[in-house]
């Protein structure tokens, strides 16, 4: 089992920034990967950025060069730091943790609401 808390999000105005937190109820290294997912109004839910345990990092295109996914190993604690927001990264971001347990298990948080205003 893995509980996540989110912190972070709100509303800002385009090409502001945002933090967004996510803190593990166990280390990162015991799991297989760590990141975040968005689901905007009407739209499947979609990768945004995750660590692997395997030391990949992986970003969604539309995101590349403004997001910067990091992490405190020591608080099992993942960032996603949103710089250059735009209104079409406006969604519910969720975090993500995938373990291996047997099969392959997701587990989310409870979502955060980041809105960009135009």
């Amino acid at each position: 089992q893995v509980q996540l808390v989110e912190s972070g999000g709100g509303l800002v105005q385009a090409g502001g920034s945002l933090r967004l937190s996510c803190a593990a109820s166990r280390s990162f290294f015991s799991l297989s990967a760590m990141g975040w997912y968005r689901q905007a109004p009407g739209k499947q839910r979609e990768l945004v950025a995750v660590f692997t345990n395997g030391g990949v990092t992986n970003y969604a295109d539309s995101v590349k060069g403004r997001f910067t996914i990091s992490r405190d190993n020591a608080k099992n604690t993942v960032y996603l730091q949103m710089n250059s927001l735009k209104p079409e990264d406006t969604a519910v971001y969720y975090c993500n943790a995938k373990l291996k347990n047997g099969g392959l298990y997701d587990y989310w948080g409870q979502g955060t609401q980041v809105t960009v205003s135009s």
